[in-house]
Order: C-alpha cells, then structure tokens, then sequence
C-alpha cells in the first residue's frame, strides 16, 4: 500500500516509518525539513504540492502538531493548537479535493483527552472528558481543548468516501533516543526515578510494537472508525511504573519527589508538570472489542524487553528486529 505521514518525522512516525516501510510498503513522509527520497516538503498548514502525495493514497496518518515536551506558556500552548488543529484541517481539504481519496485517514490524537482521575478507568465507552476538574491547574482544561478541538477537525472534514479514525494514544514506549521511554530512563539510571508527589497518579503507556500493531489492525477493519483508544490495558500508578523500570535497569533506588521539587525538574528540562501529575488512567475498550490482542499486557515484560533492546541499541550487541509488528493483509486483519 501507499501510505502518507504527514509529520512523520517524530518518536511516533519514526516508529511507523521503519515498521511499515520494513513490512513493503510506501511510505511518504510529509515534512517541512525533506532530506530523503520519500520526504515530501509541506508547511503543515495549506494546500501545496504536497496534496499530490495525498491522491491515490491507500492510507493517511496524520502525526503532525507540535511537541508537547516543551514549558506550557500560553505561546506554546497556542502553537500546539494551532499546529495540530491547522494539519488536520489541511489534510482533511487534501483528502476532499483528491481524485482518488485514501481509503482510511488515521488522526493522532491523544489520551489527555480523558479527566484527571484516580477512581476509575477511562474507555471509549464510559471514560469522562475532561476541562472540568477541580484542584488542577487552569491549563490543563487547555490541553483537553487542543484534543477536543484536533479531533473535532477530523470530523468536520468533508471526506464521505474516507473512514476517520482518531487515535487517543498514550505515550508510546520505544527505545528510541529522545522519546519518553529513554527520558524516563535517563531520570531512572541517575536515580532520580522516585514517586513523584506521591506517585499515585495512573500512568498510561503502549508498547511501539503493540502501538504498530494497533495501527495495522485499524487500517484493515474496515467497521471500526471514530475515537479509538491505543493504551496498554493495565495502566498503573507512577510509583508502581517507576519500580518496575528501575528494576529493569537495576537500579536499586529512586529519590522521590515532590511537587515543587517536579516544577523545579521540569523548569530545568524546559517540559512541563501536567506530563508527571495527571493522572492518565486510560484502558482500552473498542480494540478489544474488536478482537485486537496486546502481546505487551504488562508494564514489567514490556519494560523488559525496551531496556534489552536500549542497551543492545548502545552496544551493537543487542537483536536487531527488521520491523516492529507484524504483516499487513487486508483482507485478513492480525488479531
């Protein structure tokens, strides 16, 4: 298949560039910053050559918006609607105006989209949207309403002949450097890995495998569109997670730390406290519901075989995988 990433130079499109073009097929990176064959200069924001890339297209899977590992200021935070809000709507008129439209467009979305909560688990079906609760900085209602505003684009969009399925995806664990897994192994191996104000908060997570996997099974279920959760079924509280991946690394102890002590952290990280504090307590509901099986269940397997392969990665010595998940049939959708 042809498949298009619109801001597929990221921790997430770098995952699914390697896997898909490793599984055969085309695979058209959409990037302001081109530099290989299959890269395709757009600006993210409007109609250009690039649209070409779009008609005839099997697939379409927009990543693009800006990184939210960054201070949230009222610029950035501006800047991170504006880039994710701008791309959906630019591919969406692409998608409208091509010939030859993709079959399927798969929109990045995000789980923080979901309420700070401790109480229970948010699903497709039951999960509470969050912007309402109390006790929490004002700005994480901002955070919710960048998701709700980047989903609603993909709705909007006049494209009857493309399915839309939006992707409410946790942090995607991979051993790449610079994404969230090595971060927070970086903070662990320096022994700074502790509960963080109390380290109650759920932290929700995928594996790059199971997280390519998903991406696979939703291309090819022509029945499934409309907001799909990709998580791990067993989120757990931070203390918890960071236990495990201190294990993982044989780290005996992580310092703990409060929440100035985290605003502090973060100030010098130049990111920010939400990415710590809330509460992301996000399962899977529809994927299973669909008959979609997770090889990566559990945080401690999976942390496991993320640190194996980070190290490996480091020392040459490690298995190397040609793809990450499995082939893609049509026709035949993998479990």
């Amino acid at each position: 298949m042809k498949i298009v990433l619109p801001g597929g130079t990221g921790q997430v499109g770098t995952i699914l560039d390697r896997a898909l073009s490793a599984a055969g097929h085309e695979v058209v990176v959409l990037t302001r910053r081109p530099r290989r064959p299959q890269d395709v200069a757009w600006d993210g924001a409007t109609p250009g050559p690039w649209t070409e890339a779009v008609d005839g297209a099997d697939v379409v899977i927009n990543l693009a918006g800006r990184s939210v590992s960054c201070r949230y200021t009222p610029e950035n935070l501006r800047a991170m609607m504006d880039s994710r809000v701008g791309s959906a709507r630019a591919v969406g008129e692409a998608i409208a105006a091509a010939r030859r439209p993709p079959k399927v467009w798969l929109q990045m979305s995000t789980a923080t989209i979901y309420a700070h909560r401790f109480d229970a688990a948010n699903d497709e079906a039951t999960g509470v949207i969050g912007g309402t609760e109390s006790g929490v900085p004002d700005y994480w209602a901002y955070s919710v309403e960048i998701a709700k505003n980047w989903e609603r684009a993909q709705e909007e969009a006049a494209t009857p002949g493309t399915r839309k399925v939006a992707l409410r995806a946790a942090m995607v664990m991979s051993p790449d450097r610079g994404g969230v897994f090595d971060m927070l192994s970086w903070l662990a191996r320096l022994g700074l890995g502790g509960p963080v104000a109390g380290g109650g908060q759920y932290v929700s997570w995928i594996h790059d495998e199971d997280f390519v996997r998903a991406v696979e099974f939703l291309i090819a279920r022509e029945d499934v569109e409309g907001a799909v959760n990709l998580a791990a079924p067993c989120p757990l509280p931070q203390r918890e997670f960071t236990r495990v991946l201190r294990r993982a690394w044989g780290v005996p102890v992580g310092l703990p730390a409060s929440r100035w002590m985290a605003e502090v952290g973060a100030f010098v990280l130049r990111s920010d406290t939400e990415l710590l504090l809330k509460s992301r307590r996000v399962v899977p509901g529809r994927l299973g519901d669909a008959g979609f099986e997770y090889v990566w269940t559990g945080w401690e397997g999976a942390a496991g075989d993320l640190v194996r392969r980070a190290r490996g990665a480091r020392t040459g010595s490690g298995r190397r995988r040609a793809r990450v998940g499995g082939g893609l049939s049509p026709s035949s959708p993998r479990p």
